[in-house]
């Protein structure tokens, strides 16, 4: 399926058949310590009632940035941890997808979804409002197709009472163009943004904002996780000296977890030892890095020590078959030779 068919499909769907949805994320209960993230959660999928106007501009906005994205031509291939390349459109399947989150667009989404009448009715200590979804119906074939965003906390406010766990900290006000005068706002509010993070149709996501996306699912959290096992793994495995360093960067810079997750699924790691970091030096020393070595062991004195290591454990450096040029990232699937010819 192209997205230029799906929004085909968007546009012969009746405005009156858009519906909106609200999803909540809470902890399981008596989950284990080893659980992972993708499975520690549930969602829960709530069907919020709209007027026609906001209906509308749910169904305009979707068509615009469907519209935006094909416009762009992106190459749609499967999603990948690392990748270097923005000129893609990246699906992600979830067939035989295991995670919390598939119970959402696998069973919740396809059956009689609870309807609210108030945002604070779904708002507790343990639940947390997670993102919104869109929905398309073709009711002449029954086919779904949902559109979803990240709610970020800023986006919601609730008015203080006495029920409220979540007391209101600001005064939320509107200019009246009919007093000219700025009133107060009462009510519970959410902003709902001119933005789609994924769609999804037929068991496929087509991913617009790959960072909201691994936040709506879950990756994002899990790929932290990994990271963190990464570095357990190298302190056994004594070749590194510093990664307190590369911890503290696991806490305040994301882009770290997807590379540590890109060198747990090569392996190389685990092989390192005096003749291979002899080979790196080497390969730094070609193209202008500067790998930190004592007593034979890789050194981590501060920040730009952590990214040069990264890249040898992550086989940064590639060479082009045919032409013999050099290319540096992260991304790359390994290939097999054909012994054949």
């Amino acid at each position: 399926m192209t997205l230029i068919e799906l929004l085909e499909k968007i546009e012969n769907v009746q405005t009156n058949d858009t519906r909106l949805y609200f999803i909540t994320r809470l902890l399981k209960e008596n989950i284990k310590k080893s659980s992972k993230v993708l499975d520690r959660y549930l969602f829960k999928v709530y069907q919020v009632d709209v007027d026609d106007e906001i209906r509308q501009h749910l169904y305009d906005l979707t068509n615009e940035q469907l519209e935006y994205v094909i416009k762009k031509d992106f190459e749609i291939v499967d999603y990948d941890v690392v990748s270097d390349d923005t000129e893609h459109l990246f699906t992600y399947s979830m067939k035989n997808k295991a995670m919390s989150f598939s119970d959402v667009v696998c069973n919740q989404l396809d059956n009689k979804v609870p309807r609210i009448s108030s945002i604070e009715e779904i708002i507790s200590d343990n639940e947390e409002l997670w993102a919104y979804c869109v929905g398309f119906n073709d009711i002449e074939n029954k086919d779904w197709i949902y559109t979803f965003r990240k709610i970020q906390p800023g986006k919601i406010a609730l008015d203080e009472n006495e029920n409220t766990k979540s007391k209101l900290k600001i005064i939320r006000t509107f200019f009246s163009t009919k007093s000219k005068k700025l009133e107060l706002l009462k009510g519970e509010t959410i902003n709902l943004d001119k933005q789609i993070d994924c769609v999804y149709y037929d068991e496929i996501f087509y991913i617009l904002k790959r960072g909201y996306f691994e936040q709506i699912v879950g990756l994002q959290e899990e790929y932290k996780v990994e990271a963190k096992n990464v570095v357990e793994e190298l302190r056994k495995l004594n070749i590194i000296e510093g990664l307190d360093i590369i911890e503290k960067q696991i806490e305040n810079k994301p882009a770290i977890h997807k590379k540590l997750v890109r060198i747990s699924r090569i392996g190389n790691y685990r092989n390192v030892d005096e003749k291979t970091i002899k080979k790196m030096q080497t390969v730094c020393k070609k193209y202008g890095d500067k790998l930190n070595v004592k007593n034979g062991k890789l050194q981590i004195d501060e920040d730009k020590d952590v990214d040069v290591i990264l890249k040898m454990l992550a086989d940064y450096y590639k060479t082009g078959e045919v032409s013999g040029k050099a290319y540096g990232t992260y991304a790359g699937k390994q290939l097999k030779e054909n012994t054949l010819i």
